[in-house]
């Protein structure tokens, strides 16, 4: 079983800043993700673009370089690959962490592929693989997905796009322009206030226009093969349907964290409990860092506001980890 002072859960743009840090600080690390580098920026939308400004993402004071002011997909992907491979960083890839077990004063973390040891853990794991499923008939048929990647597989189809944040406007209107019939089915009574604010007007005047029809206050009821039913101000309505992007939100993997033994707040928040002093949780030795922690706020933490997470946890486990040599 191999030995580090801290296994890092998580190999996004956090995950890789902990790592940064962990090496900067001479502490022996592993970052073990279970997917691609950045998965989960790997499994946005092939043409995303950031809302934040490449500076505001760049980890460890690593010049973040874009063609324009607000990054694609593709150029974070570059940024945060060429840290990971430039730093030599100890990372495994494709290694699923399936249980953490606290043993006395050391952690035991067990993946699909291998077993570790390390007095601290720290938990960078996002939120986005759970989709906020809608709990409605049809909702596993094949033609729903809560995932969006290339608007040219919905050309010439009837498309329902399900929601009012960003990523369901950016869907809404790529598939639209490259000739998908658009519904958008939106829960509350307008666009999302914090979309993109040079996106917002433009989903807005293709709503007046006509060119993508919305319907507001609406939820859905039902959906089948070939159409599918909401619940409107006005009363139910079908219409027909070839493909659905449920594009209603993720949340964090409240199971994996409750097993851990990290307390969440009994409201619909859920929020983790740490000390923002430390990043360390209710659990000796265990530490959150970025997205994880605002529980169902998922919009409260983002890249450019939780990177100082890394030199606050590893600065704490070196503090600790001296203490503990001096009392020795």
């Amino acid at each position: 079983m191999q030995e580090f002072d801290v296994v890092i859960i998580g190999g996004g743009p956090i995950g890789i800043a902990c790592g940064l840090e962990a090496k900067k600080q001479g502490l022996s690390y592993i970052i073990i993700e279970k997917g691609p580098i950045v998965n989960s920026l790997f499994n946005y939308p092939m043409n995303m673009q950031f809302f934040s400004s490449s500076e505001k993402l760049e980890i460890d004071e690593i010049p973040f370089i874009s063609k324009e002011a607000k990054p694609k997909r593709n150029e974070a992907l570059e940024y945060y690959r060429r840290i990971v491979t430039s730093n030599q960083l100890n990372i495994h890839l494709f290694e699923k962490v399936e249980k953490v077990e606290k043993q006395g004063d050391y952690f035991q973390v067990i993946s699909e592929k291998d077993e570790y040891r390390a007095k601290n853990v720290v938990v960078a794991t996002g939120f986005y693989d759970l989709p906020n499923t809608m709990n409605v008939p049809g909702e596993d048929l094949p033609k729903v997905s809560h995932y969006y990647n290339d608007p040219h597989f919905y050309a010439s189809q009837k498309l329902a796009v399900i929601g009012a944040s960003n990523s369901a406007i950016d869907a809404a209107l790529e598939c639209w322009r490259k000739g998908a019939e658009v519904t958008l089915i939106i829960r509350g009574p307008e666009v999302g206030q914090r979309v993109k604010y040079w996106v917002r007007p433009d989903i807005i005047n293709r709503i007046e226009e006509g060119s993508i029809k919305a319907y507001y206050n609406s939820t859905v009821k039902e959906i089948e093969p070939h159409k599918i039913t909401i619940n409107t101000e006005d009363g139910e309505v079908t219409f027909e349907n070839d493909f659905v992007l449920a594009l209603t939100g993720y949340m964090p993997n409240f199971e994996f964290l409750e097993k851990l033994g990290i307390a969440l707040s009994d409201d619909e928040k859920r929020l983790p409990t740490y000390d923002p002093e430390t990043m360390e949780t209710n659990v000796d030795g265990l530490f959150l860092a970025g997205v994880i922690c605002g529980g169902m706020e998922t919009h409260k933490w983002f890249i450019e506001n939780s990177r100082i997470h890394a030199p606050i946890i590893m600065n704490t486990i070196k503090h600790k980890m001296e203490l503990a040599g001096k009392n020795s």
